[in-house]
C-alpha cells in the first residue's frame, strides 16, 4: 500500500478542489453498498413471511421494498461512477498538462536521450493507467469495502456461529494473492516499457516513411516491428495468466466456505435451530460477499499496473532541466558577443576546443568547414541548447548564463538545416508562438521571397499546411522558415544552411534579403555553399572543433589552405 500512498500524495494538492464531488461520490457508495446488503437481508422476510407464513400484507409490501432498494442501489452506483470519473479525468487532464510543460523546459540533450515514442507513451498510456487509480480503483475499493462490511453485518446478524465457519476461510486467500500481486507489478513494468518501444518504433517508421519506401525497406521495418509486437504479446499473456488466477482461487476457496455452511446450517434448519428464511438470507449474503472480495483481489492486481506506470511518469514529472536562466533581461541592443576559451564535449567526444571569438554589432559572420567541424555546436551554445563544458560566452560583457532564458531566446532567430513546419495556417507558421499581425506576416514573407507563391494559394496566408509542410516544395518550406525568423525582428540572426534547399535564383534573392536583415544585428550563417557568404565581414574556418582561420573571402583565398581546399571541392 506504500505505492498507493505515494500516488495519493502526488494527487492530494488537487483533491481539495473536488470536495463537493467527493461527498456526492461517497453518498453514492454508501447507497450502493447499503442496497446490496439490504437486498440480501430481504430474502428472510421473502421466505419466512410470504412463502412459509403466507402473509398477504407482506406480499403487497415487499415487492415495493425490493424496487426501492434497487433504485437506491443503482442510483448510488451511478452517482459514485459519474463523480469519481469526473474527478479522475479532470485531475489527469491537468496532470498531463503539467507533464508536457515539464518536458518542454527540459534541455535538448534530454530529447536526444529519450525517444519521441517513449515520451508519447509515458504521457498517454502510462498516465491513463494512473487515471484508473483515481477514477476506478480507489472508488471501487471503498465501495466494495462498504459492501463487504454491510454483507458481513447481515451474515453475523443472521447467525454468528455460521459466520465463524464461513469467514474463517477468507484469510487463507491473502498469502497467495499478495504473491500474485508482486509478480503482477513486475510484469506490468516490463509490459509498459515494451509498449513504449512499440510506440517509439511506430513514430520512427512514420517519420521516415519516404526513406523506407525509397529503399524498399517495408518488409525489414515490418519484421522489426513484428518482433517487438511478439515480445509485448508474450508479456501480455504472462499478465493475463497471473491476473486470471485470482478468480478461480477465490471461487474454489468460496466453494469450500459455502459447502461448510450448507452442512452446518442445513442441520440447524432441520433441528429447528434456524428458520429457512434466516438460512437463505445468510446464504445469499455469503454468496454476494465473495463477489466484492473477488473484485478487491482483481483491483489489487490492477493497482500494481498503475504503480508501475506511476513510477515512470513521476520520474518524468520530477525531472529538472540542467540549463537554467538568470534574472537579467537581454539588452535592447546587442553590441558584442565574445567566446572566451569555449569548449564543448558530447559525452567523451570534443565538439569545440578553445574557441576565442569577438563579434560586433552589424557584423555578418560566416561559419564554414567540413562536417563535424563544430559549426552547429557553436551556434547551439549561443541559443543555450547546450552550455560550454569549459569557458564562457558573453553578450555586452555579461555572461550568457545570467540572462533570463526566455528573454535570450526571444532575441535570437534561428533557421536550421531541418525545416520545421506545423499543421497550421501559413500566417500561424510565420508568427509561430506570437500574435498574428497580418501586414507584418506579409512583409516577412515578401522579404523571404515567399509571398509570390503564397498569393497563388486558395486562401493565401490563411492556407493550412499539411503536417511537415508536405503540400509545399522543399524550397517553399525553407522560405517560410526564413520568414518566421524575419517576423520576430531579432537582435541575433542564425542561419544554419538556410539556403540549402533553394534553387540558384531563390538563393540569390534570399542572400540579398539577408543583407538588408543584418542591419543593427549580429548574423551568423553556416554555409556549405561558399557563394552565399562572399560578402561576410568575417569567415571563420572551423576544423576539428578549433578555429583554423578567420578573414574575409579575399583574405582567406590568399592565406588559408583549408579555405582554398573547400573552395576547390566546390569548384
Amino acid at each position: 500500500m506504500q505505492g498507493l500512498q505515494s500516488i495519493l500524495q502526488r494527487f492530494s494538492p488537487y483533491f481539495k478542489e473536488y470536495i463537493a464531488y467527493f461527498v456526492l461520490a461517497i453518498i453514492g457508495m454508501i447507497l450502493s453498498s447499503s442496497g446490496t446488503a439490504f437486498s440480501a437481508y430481504l430474502v428472510k422476510p421473502l421466505l419466512d413471511e410470504i412463502f412459509i407464513a403466507k402473509d398477504v400484507d407482506m406480499l403487497h409490501l415487499l415487492p415495493y421494498a425490493i424496487i426501492a432498494v434497487y433504485v437506491a442501489k443503482e442510483s448510488g452506483r451511478y452517482m459514485q461512477s459519474y463523480f469519481t470519473s469526473y474527478i479522475g479525468h479532470d485531475i489527469i487532464r491537468r496532470f498531463r498538462d503539467k507533464i508536457l510543460q515539464n518536458l518542454l523546459i527540459q534541455d535538448l540533450s534530454f530529447f536526444h536521450t529519450y525517444r519521441t515514442g517513449e515520451l508519447i507513451s509515458r504521457n498517454t498510456n502510462d498516465v491513463e493507467k494512473v487515471r484508473t487509480v483515481v477514477s476506478n480503483l480507489i472508488p471501487e475499493f471503498f465501495r466494495e469495502i462498504f459492501t463487504i462490511i454491510g454483507l458481513i453485518g447481515v451474515v453475523i446478524y443472521q447467525s454468528p456461529s455460521l459466520a465463524f465457519y464461513a469467514l474463517i476461510i477468507l484469510p487463507l486467500a491473502i498469502l497467495p494473492l499478495s504473491k500474485l500481486a508482486k509478480k503482477m507489478k513486475k510484469i506490468s513494468r516490463q509490459s509498459q516499457e515494451k509498449i513504449s518501444d512499440i510506440t517509439a518504433k511506430l513514430s520512427e517508421i512514420f517519420n521516415n516513411i519516404e526513406v523506407i519506401k525509397a529503399n524498399n525497406a517495408m518488409k525489414h521495418e515490418a519484421d522489426i516491428f513484428a518482433a517487438e509486437n511478439e515480445r509485448y504479446f508474450k508479456l501480455t499473456m504472462k499478465s493475463v495468466k497471473v491476473s486470471q488466477l485470482v478468480s478461480p482461487m477465490m471461487e474454489i476457496l468460496g466453494s469450500i466456505g459455502v459447502a461448510t455452511v450448507i452442512i452446518i446450517g442445513g442441520m440447524q434448519v432441520i433441528e429447528d435451530q434456524m428458520s429457512v428464511g434466516s438460512f437463505f438470507s445468510f446464504l445469499t449474503a455469503l454468496f454476494m460477499l465473495y463477489t466484492p472480495i473477488k473484485k478487491l483481489s482483481g483491483l489489487y492486481n490492477n493497482l500494481q499496473e498503475a504503480l508501475a506506470a506511476s513510477e515512470r511518469i513521476f520520474f518524468m514529472l520530477d525531472k529538472k532541466p540542467q540549463i537554467n536562466g538568470g534574472e537579467k533581461m537581454m539588452p535592447s541592443v546587442v553590441k558584442s558577443i565574445d567566446f572566451k576559451d569555449v569548449q564543448l564535449s558530447y559525452d567523451e567526444k570534443k565538439a569545440l576546443d578553445g574557441i576565442d571569438l569577438h563579434v560586433s554589432q552589424n557584423e555578418f559572420i560566416a561559419l564554414v568547414g567540413d562536417s563535424g567541424g563544430g559549426k552547429t555546436s557553436l551556434v547551439n551554445l549561443l541559443v543555450r541548447f547546450f552550455d560550454p563544458t569549459a569557458g564562457a560566452i558573453f553578450i555586452n560583457g555579461t555572461n550568457l548564463k545570467e540572462f533570463d532564458l526566455q528573454s535570450l531566446r526571444n532575441s535570437i532567430a534561428i533557421v536550421t538545416q531541418r525545416v520545421y513546419i506545423f499543421h497550421k495556417s501559413i500566417a500561424a507558421n510565420v508568427a509561430y508562438g506570437k500574435a498574428i499581425d497580418e501586414p507584418k506576416v506579409i512583409d516577412a514573407l515578401k522579404k523571404a521571397n515567399a509571398y509570390e507563391f503564397i498569393e497563388q494559394l486558395p486562401f493565401g496566408i490563411h492556407t493550412t499546411l499539411d503536417e511537415f509542410g508536405a503540400n509545399l516544395s522543399g524550397g517553399q518550406r525553407q522560405r517560410i522558415a526564413i520568414a518566421r525568423a524575419i517576423y520576430i525582428d531579432p537582435k541575433i540572426l542564425i542561419f544554419d544552411e538556410a539556403t540549402s534547399a533553394l534553387d540558384s535564383n531563390s538563393e540569390l534573392k534570399i542572400t540579398q534579403a539577408m543583407e538588408h536583415l543584418t542591419k543593427n544585428k549580429i548574423t551568423f550563417v553556416i554555409a556549405h555553399r561558399l557563394s552565399t557568404i562572399k560578402k561576410a565581414d568575417k569567415i571563420i574556418v572551423l576544423k576539428h572543433g578549433k578555429i583554423n582561420a578567420i578573414g574575409s573571402d579575399e583574405q582567406l583565398r590568399l592565406s588559408s589552405n583549408e579555405y582554398k581546399k573547400l573552395k576547390g571541392l566546390q569548384a
